[in-house]
């Protein structure tokens, strides 16, 4: 079979994609979080992937992130298929793709030990049995149940869109699963109300971007009030509810709804391309102003994430830098051992922990300490673009 130019373009996209954030595997290190997911005794569907993947590829960054590389990977390819009669011409499909691929929390996602690019997975493969195969495998539903608490979410939307179509099976189900999930996770709406609605606002605009979170939010509701609502709709519109309604009395853990608020994509590209072609050549130039805008924010935050280290260079604390917590240990790590240094002691254990992963082990001959006021033996200096960033002292006890 011959391929298109349409699908050497979606082929060209994902291996581009995909090169990038295998380069960007090599330049970040596990965050405190991640390594106590990998340690930890009680084990989680995060927990065992990681350990998995480290038995089989070895105890380092590659193991501990290409799972989810892949789980993104998986996402993206499921997305284009899904679209294949959603969008009148194959270049709109590729435009709603690339969107998709470049958003902001789509991309942390890809390489962050988190449940929500495995949410974003499933529920798409879900849509893609549901809608392309024309099959709803309710066992896979039932799955659900075992891998997320936020697959709650999908089963309450699945039961308000089945309202609509009227399929009473999928009613029951979705509702039944709807109640044992929140039987067995539950959502944490007991603390004290506080009003997180613009902080919720705020978290939505960095993983969208800030105009294309507007545009989101255009859509979610002109689609409600004038255009037939499918389920990216009703999926996208129950989750964004939900964490609206919750945040007037608490802050959210925005991972829960997140990645079923992006399943929008579709409907916001559809519905954007749609408003942009009723209208004449001449009266266009607010929707091209509207597009250009848009897309220039979501490449700058593009290049932001991949050369993100160069923002070192013009922050003058470096611990304000949004990816700090995921640097320093690796290197930090490596030249421990360049100096022979294999195990030590540390006044920071969450710092110890993230060592540990990379095979500095404990023990009370060395003490590392980033206290300027003592006697050290050594200084190690970690350097990004020839800035140190931190500076560690070494006692020799």
């Amino acid at each position: 079979m011959s391929l298109n130019r349409y699908s050497i373009s979606f082929i060209g996209l994902i291996l581009f994609h995909l090169t990038v954030l295998l380069f960007l595997i090599s330049d970040i290190s596990i965050s405190y979080k991640e390594a106590l997911i990998f340690f930890q005794e009680d084990k989680n569907i995060l927990s065992y992937i990681v350990n998995i993947s480290s038995t089989i590829f070895g105890q380092n960054d590659f193991s501990l992130r290409v799972p989810f590389l892949m789980f993104y990977m998986g996402s993206a390819i499921l997305m284009y298929l899904l679209t294949n009669d959603y969008f009148k011409s194959q270049r709109d499909r590729l435009i709603n793709l690339a969107i998709f691929m470049i958003l902001p929390g789509v991309n942390s996602a890809a390489l962050v030990v988190n449940e929500s690019i495995i949410v974003i997975f499933f529920t798409l493969l879900y849509i893609y049995f549901y809608k392309i195969k024309e099959k709803n495998y309710y066992l896979l539903l039932v799955l659900f149940l075992f891998i997320d608490n936020s697959f709650a979410i999908l089963f309450l939307a699945l039961f308000f869109y089945s309202i609509k179509i009227k399929e009473n099976m999928m009613i029951a189900i979705s509702l039944i699963l709807f109640g044992i999930s929140m039987s067995m996770y539950g959502f944490d709406i007991g603390a004290k109300p506080q009003g997180y609605f613009l902080d919720t606002f705020g978290i939505y605009a960095t993983i969208f971007s800030p105009v294309l979170f507007l545009y989101f939010f255009y859509a979610i509701y002109r689609i409600g009030i004038k255009y037939d609502k499918d389920i990216f709709w009703y999926i996208s519109m129950t989750a964004f509810g939900l964490s609206l309604i919750f945040s007037l009395r608490q802050r959210i853990e925005i991972e829960d709804f997140a990645p079923f608020v992006v399943i929008a994509i579709p409907i916001m590209v559809k519905l954007f391309i749609h408003s942009l072609r009723i209208r004449l050549k001449e009266f266009r130039k607010m929707h091209y102003l509207i597009a250009r805008v848009a897309l220039v924010i979501l490449v700058l935050n593009f290049a932001g994430f991949v050369f993100n280290k160069y923002f070192y260079l013009i922050i003058e604390n470096p611990k304000k830098h949004f990816a700090y917590k995921y640097h320093i240990a690796k290197e930090l790590a490596n030249k421990l051992k360049s100096t022979g240094i294999t195990a030590i002691s540390i006044d920071d254990k969450s710092l110890m922990l993230r060592l540990k992963f990379y095979g500095i082990g404990y023990s009370d001959k060395y003490y590392l300490t980033k206290l300027k006021n003592v006697k050290y033996n050594q200084i190690i200096e970690v350097n990004y673009h020839n800035k140190v960033i931190e500076k560690f002292y070494i006692i020799d006890l």
